[in-house]
């Protein structure tokens, strides 16, 4: 296999599909990843846990270039899926990954999927988690198990927040923090299924963002669920209120303003010096020319006494 994207190396070829090829196989040699390949499907029984780490290289750096990874009817168990997560955490531009019908994958490996995508730990997880991909296959079409149907709906709620959001990754992770985090349900399943303590999820935000914040509870969930998100933690929404960071925040605000006004005082009164320094030299050449004009008529009138006079 490494051979074949050896060859790939320059090539325009987008798209290479290999289904039961019979690869024994997956080694990469990260110094010739095809620059132009963009959809990529290895599937029946071709590639286990050992592939994904391969496979793992065309994932990673800023240079990766595929799009589409398919990977359906495989071998691949949760050791797998957990070396594909890892080197999608900062992948920008894979938008579809299929692993339906590896029946190795566990409860445990969709789990993974689902926090790769909208990681419920923290806010500041919610907003690094992968916005990127679009569409993830996780199980397989006929799967009888209620709680892997349940952990890919969670996770088709969330590629499509990646999808309504293609070009702003920014709002995707805002969009999943404004519909997860702060909605208590919706935390509290999501909580449950990834392992994570239900802390107070209003001591990640600055106190100054908290009413816009509580804004948004109510605009996009209701009063019942602002009731709710008041009623369950006003104790830490008091202690985390403080006068003095309050007034802190507050003159950090006013000194930026200040700071941008003060550069752009700088840019203008470097305007107005570099113009009155041509004003001046402009001036100057006109007091030149002044002095050689007078000098001249000066001239002339006395040549004209000099003439009457003889």
């Amino acid at each position: 296999f490494n051979t074949l994207l050896r060859a790939l190396g320059d090539s325009t070829i987008k798209e290479l599909r290999c289904i039961g090829c019979g690869i024994e196989s997956i080694e990469i040699d990260s110094e010739h990843i095809p620059k132009h390949l963009k959809s990529l499907t290895l599937a029946n029984k071709i590639i286990n846990a050992d592939g994904c780490q391969g496979l793992a290289k065309l994932l990673e750096g800023e240079d990766a270039t595929l799009k589409n990874l398919s990977l359906d009817y495989n071998n691949i168990d949760d050791q797998g899926v957990n070396t594909l997560v890892d080197s999608l955490q900062k992948n920008r531009s894979l938008t579809d990954l299929g692993l339906g019908n590896n029946n190795a994958i566990s409860d445990q490996g969709q789990i993974m999927l689902l926090k790769l995508v909208n990681n419920i730990s923290s806010i500041k997880a919610t907003l690094q988690s992968n916005h990127t991909l679009t569409h993830i296959k996780a199980n397989s079409a006929n799967c009888g198990n209620d709680l892997k149907k349940h952990i890919q709906r969670r996770i088709d709620l969330a590629t499509q927040i990646n999808a309504q959001n293609k070009q702003n990754p920014e709002a995707a992770g805002k969009a999943k923090v404004l519909q997860s985090q702060m909605n208590c349900c919706k935390r509290a399943e999501l909580a449950d299924l990834q392992g994570v303590n239900q802390l107070f999820v209003y001591s990640e935000i600055k106190p100054l963002h908290l009413p816009e914040v509580l804004a948004l509870v109510r605009r996009y969930h209701g009063l019942g669920e602002l009731y709710v998100a008041l009623n369950s933690s006003i104790a830490g929404v008091i202690s985390t209120v403080n006068r003095k960071e309050c007034l802190k925040q507050q003159r950090a605000e006013h000194e930026a303003v200040i700071a941008e006004q003060r550069a752009k005082i700088a840019f203008h009164r470097a305007i107005i010096a570099d113009r009155r320094t041509k004003v001046e030299t402009i001036e100057a050449e006109i007091a030149i020319i002044e002095e050689a004009d007078g000098s001249h008529i000066g001239r002339e009138s006395r040549s004209s006494k000099r003439l009457r006079a003889s």
